[in-house]
C-alpha cells in the first residue's frame, strides 16, 4: 500500500535556509509583498531578506516604523511626505527620538538617501550610522546661508568609511565641495565615486574646482561631473583640466564630463548650424594622452557642447590604450571617423564597445554610419542625436548589420528622420528591439512612402564590394528597392534577415511585430498629436510595459487645437502597458490668463490628458506644464477631474503642486495607494501658497487615502 505523499508537500515544507534564498533572489517589491502575506513564517523570512528599501509615508508617522527590517543596508529616506520638508523637524516629536529611533529599526545601513533641505538633517542622521560607504543628497529648494561645506561637514566628520557621493540631485555652491574634502583629507581619499552632474547648476564646476576634487580624490574609479567647456569663460575645462584629471585620479573606469547645457532634458534645434559655434580647447592629442593615462577607463561621456574638430586620431589608439572601454558618449565631436574606401578608421576601429552615442556630430553622414555599424559589431545601444546629414538608409543599413546585438536605439533632432522614417529603418530589427526612442514628426508620411518604394537601405555596390565582403552575404541589402517584397528577393537575404513574417499595413508601410519591445519614448512639439504613432509601423507592440511622453515648446502663441484630445487613446492598443511617464514640464505658457484667442495651461493640461482614463495604467509619473515668469508647475481644476478618471492606477507621482480640494478628486480611484506631490525642478517654491504642498494638507489627503479599503 502507497501513499499520496507528494500532494501533501508545500513550499513552506521547505527548510528555512532554502527558503530564505529564494526570498534573497525576489527583487520586486510588490512581489515580496504579496509573498509576506501568505503566512507567519514567510512574513518573517520576507522581512529578514529584505536589503533595500524606500520609505514614503508621512514623517509625522516615523515613530511607528516596524523594527522587523534588520537586514536593510539600502534605506532612501527622500520620498517621505510633504515631500522637500525637513522631515526630522515635520513632526511634533523629538528629532533625536526619531533618529534614534531609525537607528534602531535599521542597524544594518550602508546605503543612503535622504532629502536635505537644511545641514541639521544630516547633523542629526549622520551619527546614526557611521558605517555609511553610500551617500544620496537631494535638495531643489535653494541653499539657505550657510559657511561654505557646511552641507557636507558632518558627513565628512562621521562617515569616514563613505565610498560613493552622489549629489546629482542636490543643490550647492561649486565651492562648497572642493573646501569640504580638502578639510576631510582622509575620507576624500577613500572616495572611489563621486557623481557631480546637478542638473540645477548655470554654469558647473570651474577647472580649478576640479583640479582640487581630483587632488583630494586620487582612488576615484568613476567621476561625473557637470562643467562648463566655453572658452569665453573663466574656469572653462580644456586640453590642461582633462591632462590633470587623468594624472590625478588613473584608477578611472568611468569618466562623464559633460557641459552644463546639456543636463536638462530638452531636444535642441535640427536646423543648429554647429560651424558657427565655438570650438572647445580640447585637442586629438590631448585626448590620446588622457586615454593612454586611464588605462582601465570602460564608459566615457564627453558631452563637450562645443566643437571638438578631427577627433578620429584619439579613437583609433583607444582599443589599445583603454582595452576594457565598453561605453562612449560624445557630444559635438567631428571627424570621428572619414569612411573613405573600405579601410576603417576613428571610432570604427573600436571593435569592443558595445554602447555608443554621437550628438550634435556636423559631418556624420550615411556612409560614416555604416563604417561604424561595420567596425563596432558588437553594438548593444546606439544612439544619434541633432545629425543633420544622416538618412533612413543609414540607419536601416546600420540595423541590418547589427542585427544579432542592438537591442536599444534612441533617433532625436535628426533633420532628415521623422518617426515614420526612422521606424521604418528599424524594421530590420524590430523584433529585437527592447528599447527605443524616436521624435514625432509627422511632417513626411508621403516621403517616407517614397522612400520606402525606392530602397531604405544601401545596395552593397554603394559600398563597394570589400565593405560587403566584410558584413553580409551579398543580396541582403537589395531587398527593399521594389514595392512588394518577391519570393525571388526574399530568397536572396542571409538567414539572418528573415523578412517573410512582414506584412503592409493599411498605410503602405511594411510592418512587423515589435515582439521585445518593452519600453518606448517619445519627443513632441507642443499642439501636436500623438495619435499617427500607431499608423506608422508600431501598432504592434504585444510586451510593451512602460511608455514615457515628453512635450516640449511654447504655446503662448499658440492657438486653440483643432482636435479636442491629445490621443492617448491611441495608446489603448498596447495590451500590456501598465506604466506612463507623460512630462509636459518644458510645456510653457500663460499659467493665470492668456491673451484672447490663445489657451491658457489649464486648457493645454485638459488637451494632454483627455482620454488617459481610457488607457489600463497602474503608474503614471505627471509633470504638469508651467509657467516660468512665476515659477508655478501646478495641478489644475481639469487635470485633476480627468486623473481621477484613471480608474486603475496604483501609484501617482505628481512632479509639482496641487490645491487640497483638487488632490480630493483622487479619491475616486479604488485601488490608488501611493500619491506623492514632488517640487523636484529648481527653485523649488520656498513659500507654500494657499493649500498648495502644505504640511496639513498632505496629512489630510494621506489621512484620508490610507482609510479607504483597498482590496488587494
Amino acid at each position: 500500500m502507497t501513499t499520496n505523499t507528494a500532494a501533501e508537500t508545500a513550499v513552506h515544507d521547505l527548510p528555512d535556509v532554502i527558503l530564505s534564498n529564494i526570498f534573497a533572489a525576489i527583487s520586486d517589491t510588490r512581489t515580496r509583498n504579496a509573498a509576506s502575506l501568505v503566512c507567519r513564517k514567510w512574513l518573517i523570512l520576507e522581512r529578514s531578506t529584505r536589503t533595500s528599501l524606500t520609505l514614503r509615508g508621512n514623517a509625522r508617522d516615523l515613530f511607528m516604523v516596524p523594527t522587523c527590517f534588520r537586514s536593510v543596508t539600502h534605506l532612501d529616506l527622500s520620498l517621505l511626505s510633504p515631500w522637500g520638508h525637513p522631515f526630522l523637524s515635520s513632526s511634533s516629536s523629538d528629532p533625536h527620538f526619531l533618529s534614534l529611533h531609525l537607528r534602531r529599526s535599521f542597524p544594518s545601513v550602508t546605503s543612503l538617501t535622504v532629502y536635505v533641505r537644511t545641514p541639521s538633517t544630516l547633523q542629526l542622521l549622520a551619527p546614526l550610522w557611521p558605517g555609511l560607504s553610500h551617500v544620496k543628497l537631494v535638495r531643489w529648494h535653494q541653499r539657505l546661508p550657510s559657511p561654505l561645506g557646511e552641507d557636507f561637514a558632518p558627513l565628512l566628520e562621521q562617515c569616514q568609511s563613505l565610498s560613493s557621493l552622489d549629489l546629482s540631485s542636490f543643490y550647492h555652491y561649486t565651492e562648497d565641495l572642493p573646501q569640504a574634502l580638502e578639510g576631510h583629507s582622509h575620507v576624500a581619499a577613500n572616495l572611489s565615486r563621486l557623481n557631480l552632474l546637478t542638473r540645477s547648476f548655470s554654469e558647473g564646476f570651474n577647472a580649478h574646482e576640479i583640479r582640487a576634487i581630483t587632488a583630494a580624490c586620487p582612488n576615484l574609479k568613476e567621476l561625473l561631473v557637470a562643467c562648463m567647456f566655453d572658452p569665453r569663460f573663466n574656469g572653462f575645462v580644456g586640453d590642461e583640466v582633462l591632462l590633470d584629471i587623468a594624472s590625478n585620479c588613473p584608477k578611472l573606469s568611468l569618466l562623464h564630463l559633460a557641459d552644463t547645457s546639456s543636463l536638462p532634458d530638452m531636444r535642441g534645434n535640427p536646423d543648429y548650424d554647429e560651424s558657427t559655434a565655438e570650438q572647445a580647447r580640447i585637442t586629438a592629442a590631448t585626448l590620446i594622452e588622457v586615454f593612454s593615462g586611464l588605462p582601465l577607463l570602460e564608459e566615457v561621456v564627453l558631452d563637450v557642447c562645443k566643437n571638438v574638430i578631427d577627433s578620429a586620431p584619439a579613437f583609433e589608439v583607444i582599443t589599445s590604450r583603454c582595452p576594457r572601454l565598453k561605453s562612449l558618449t560624445l557630444g559635438q565631436f567631428h571627424g570621428i571617423c572619414a569612411a573613405i574606401g573600405s579601410q576603417l578608421d576613428g571610432i570604427a576601429l573600436c571593435r569592443r564597445l558595445e554602447s555608443l552615442s554621437i550628438k550634435n556630430s556636423a559631418d556624420l553622414t550615411d556612409m560614416r554610419l555604416i563604417a561604424i555599424a561595420r567596425g563596432c559589431s558588437k553594438l548593444a545601444k546606439f544612439e544619434v542625436q541633432g545629425c543633420k546629414l544622416i538618412t533612413g538608409r543609414g540607419i536601416g543599413t546600420l540595423a541590418c548589420l547589427l542585427r544579432k546585438t542592438l537591442v536599444e536605439v534612441k533617433i532625436s533632432c535628426c533633420k532628415n528622420l521623422d518617426a515614420a522614417s526612422s521606424l521604418r529603418a528599424l524594421e530590420p530589427v524590430c523584433d529585437r528591439i527592447q528599447k527605443l526612442h524616436i521624435d514625432c514628426i509627422w511632417d513626411s508620411h508621403e516621403q517616407a512612402a517614397n522612400a520606402e518604394r525606392r530602397g531604405f537601405i544601401f545596395d552593397l555596390n554603394e559600398l563597394g564590394e570589400e565593405a560587403g565582403a566584410s558584413s553580409q552575404p551579398a543580396g541582403f541589402m537589395n531587398f527593399y528597392d521594389c514595392d512588394e517584397p518577391s519570393k525571388k528577393k526574399k530568397q536572396k537575404c542571409s538567414s539572418d534577415m528573415d523578412f517573410s513574417y512582414m506584412q503592409s499595413n493599411a498605410n503602405g508601410f511594411w510592418s512587423k511585430s515589435w515582439d521585445r519591445l518593452r519600453y518606448l519614448s517619445l519627443w513632441i512639439g507642443v499642439g501636436q498629436l500623438i495619435t499617427p504613432l500607431v499608423t506608422v509601423g508600431l501598432e504592434n507592440c504585444p510586451n510593451l510595459e512602460e511608455i514615457r511622453i515628453k512635450v516640449e515648446g511654447d504655446c503662448k502663441e499658440r492657438s486653440k487645437p483643432s482636435e479636442r484630445a491629445f490621443g492617448l487613446s491611441s495608446l489603448a492598443c498596447y495590451p500590456r502597458l501598465s506604466k506612463m511617464q507623460l512630462d509636459c514640464s518644458d510645456t510653457i505658457g500663460n499659467a493665470l490668463t492668456a491673451p484672447s484667442g490663445q489657451m491658457d495651461l489649464s486648457l493645454w493640461e485638459r488637451f494632454y490628458l483627455n482620454d488617459i482614463g481610457s488607457l489600463s495604467l497602474s503608474e503614471l509619473d505627471y509633470w504638469p506644464p508651467q509657467d516660468p515668469d512665476i515659477n508655478q508647475r501646478s495641478l489644475t481644476l481639469p487635470s485633476a477631474g480627468l486623473l481621477a478618471e484613471c480608474v486603475t492606477l496604483r501609484k501617482l507621482f505628481i512632479h509639482g503642486t496641487a490645491h487640497e480640494h483638487f488632490m480630493m478628486f483622487l479619491l475616486r480611484i479604488p485601488n490608488l495607494r501611493d500619491v506623492q506631490l514632488r517640487e523636484d525642478y529648481y527653485p523649488a517654491p520656498e513659500n507654500d501658497m494657499s493649500t498648495e504642498m502644505r504640511v496639513g494638507s498632505c496629512s489630510r489627503f494621506e489621512d484620508a487615502l490610507n482609510s479607504r479599503l483597498i482590496l488587494d
